[in-house]
């Protein structure tokens, strides 16, 4: 049964340019591993973006309820490259009030924009 369905687009430039304008913004919406390749890289804008996307997409998929904590919603890459949600703390609660059993996450980004659409299933 799905409980709920969220979506979000991003515009990549506008994204940047926040993360440029506020020191410490990438630190507070995204986790370590969320901010680097497995190589150590930083991850570039446009995956920030999606992965931010993401979390929004999240959160109206969980009615947009307040007090949910960015970095307890962390979007994951499987070797296989497609992405997936580990939710913990604030999100994880709600999740479980909902009756959240599983999530399937799409991001793509092209032509400045990014987007995420997350599906929350029971």
């Amino acid at each position: 049964m799905i409980i709920g369905v969220g979506i979000d687009v991003a515009a990549i430039d506008r994204f940047e340019a926040s993360l440029e304008r506020t020191p410490g913004l990438a630190e507070r919406l995204f986790t370590g591993s969320e901010l680097l390749l497995p190589s150590g890289e930083r991850r570039g804008v446009a995956s920030l973006a999606a992965r931010f996307a993401a979390k929004e997409a999240l959160a109206k998929a969980l009615g947009a309820p307040v007090g949910l904590a960015w970095t307890d919603a962390e979007v994951c890459t499987e070797p296989s490259g497609q992405p997936r949600l580990e939710v913990r703390g604030s999100v994880a609660a709600r999740a479980e009030e909902l009756g959240v059993r599983s999530w399937h996450l799409s991001l793509s980004h092209d032509a400045g924009v990014a987007s995420a659409v997350v599906i929350a299933e029971g």
